[in-house]
């Protein structure tokens, strides 16, 4: 009978965390162990910082697929940042967005890899076939023009501190 009861009371707890696990990762419970924001600094090969950009920090599967669609616009200086378990190639689309965005891709050793200048869908696009593809463990989206503006390249170095 005892045994019977702990079966089914650690049924129980199986149960519940996959429950709470799968609502995390759809964005209907914030991560206890997510961060909210980041501050992603742009260094280029002589040293000197080119960017620095307060982001929003996508780090589950339901906030990554949301993404930026539910903001109007980004100020210069704004992003954000999709957080991945491990590097590999990446496919974003446009879905919903309602501004043209730059996107970079970063590597895990923190080097941008790619960078991919996005446009919003127009009135008869849903933004799913827009794709933009690149490798890395981040991704970075901007306002578009700030990649142009403060001399952003491929090979630049991405270091990240959350807040």
């Amino acid at each position: 009978m005892d045994v019977k009861r702990a079966w089914s009371a650690l049924s129980v707890v199986v149960v519940v965390v996959l429950v709470a696990f799968l609502l995390v990762q759809f964005g209907y419970l914030p991560a206890p162990w997510g961060e909210d924001r980041a501050e992603v600094r742009v260094v280029g090969d002589d040293g000197t910082t080119k960017a620095v950009v307060d982001a929003d920090v996508a780090d589950t599967w339901g906030e990554r697929h949301t993404g930026l669609s539910e903001h109007d616009s980004l100020a210069d200086g704004e992003g954000m940042l999709f957080v991945h378990s491990s590097e590999g190639d990446r496919r974003y689309v446009m879905r919903e967005m309602d501004f043209d965005i730059d996107i970079l891709f970063i590597g895990a050793d923190g080097e941008i890899t790619t960078i991919r200048h996005a446009r919003a869908p127009g009135p008869d696009e849903d933004g799913e076939d827009l794709e933009y593809t690149g490798r890395g463990k981040w991704v970075l989206e901007v306002p578009r023009g700030y990649v142009d503006e403060t001399g952003i390249e491929v090979g630049d170095e991405v270091q990240i501190s959350y807040e």
